[in-house]
């Protein structure tokens, strides 16, 4: 593993174990030419994921967009961080073993809108705001409203 720091090719492993949720392992380093120390993560990944874009435009799927989309939608709600880590492990898993290489944008947002759904409703809304390309204040009430009546019929 390359260093960050120097960018030397060696470092050793001095401490390995899972993570909370067993998705990963995570790895403490050390790099033999400068000493410095720094923490990998290793994830299980079952098969190459092409995520299809709008205009047909085709990206290899990374996990750390998701991520960074689920965290947005999940700020300042009180999400555990390991909660919005089993959703993104969940969805990756349910992409890598669905047997097909290319998923379309789409179904990602859905697979994202149903987790947070079930997680935080104001995360949701948000969520599907952006995703729905939510273009003014009755959008917000319009879906806001749905949300509430499912919640008071579920």
């Amino acid at each position: 593993m390359r260093c960050p720091f120097c960018a030397h090719d060696d470092s050793q492993v001095k401490d390995s174990r899972p993570t909370e949720d067993n998705t990963s392992i995570r790895r403490r380093r050390q790099c033999d030419s400068c000493g410095a120390r720094f923490t990998t993560f290793e994830r299980v990944q079952l098969r190459e994921v092409v995520v299809v874009k709008s205009g047909e435009r085709r990206e290899a799927f990374e996990r750390s967009k998701l991520e960074q989309s689920v965290a947005l939608a999940c700020r300042k709600r009180g999400v555990a961080q390991e909660r919005i880590d089993q959703l993104v492990s969940g969805i990756q898993r349910q992409l890598e073993v669905s047997g097909e290489s290319e998923v379309p944008s789409s179904r990602i947002g859905e697979l994202v809108m149903e987790g947070l759904r079930q997680i935080d409703s104001v995360a949701y809304i948000r969520f599907a705001s952006v995703y729905r390309d939510f273009s003014e204040a009755k959008d917000f009430e319009e879906f806001a409203s749905a949300v509430q009546e499912a919640a008071g019929n579920g």
